[in-house]
């Protein structure tokens, strides 16, 4: 009867890096719940993450419909304080409101409904990081302004 509310993970190897490029900075696998397309109904999508090395995760300044939490943390368990590496992040619209955020201690972030955030910078890794970025909604996506006017872009 309640089957349908459980999803066992898979391991996903999800290295975005263009062709042929290093993948190393992530430990491999990962795992992701994809929220409604992995139990239906379900208004959640999380990754669960292990970055290793320097990495520009997100490049592009962009926006949900919904709340986002970022959660950085230590990599090293038991301890999810150890924690050292060099994180920035941007908060806000870039050239109006943006602030840009030194991450170096386990912190969460909420990023609001419409609020603009990214670039988001694995500047330095000295120790794992876990991280994770929860989406309050059934798909993962998000509202980018492009040449042509603003676009909705899903993942999954």
């Amino acid at each position: 009867m309640y089957e349908k509310l459980v999803h066992k993970f898979e391991p996903e190897y999800n290295e975005v890096v263009p062709e042929n490029a290093d993948a190393s900075y992530v430990v491999s696998p990962q795992a992701y719940f994809r929220g409604a397309s992995q139990l239906p109904g379900a208004q959640y999508n999380v990754g669960f993450q292990i970055f290793v090395k320097p990495f520009f995760l997100d490049r592009f300044p962009h926006r949900h419909k919904c709340d986002e939490y970022l959660i950085f943390l230590g990599g090293s368990f038991p301890n999810l304080f150890d924690f050292d590496a060099h994180i920035e992040f941007t908060l806000g619209e870039v050239g109006k409101d943006a602030e840009t955020f030194v991450i170096e201690e386990p912190t969460i972030i909420r990023v609001p409904a419409g609020v603009y955030h990214c670039p988001l910078n694995f500047m330095e890794v000295n120790k794992p990081v876990f991280f994770q970025a929860a989406l309050m909604q059934g798909m993962f996506g998000g509202i980018y302004d492009l040449p042509g006017g603003s676009r909705e872009m899903w993942y999954n």
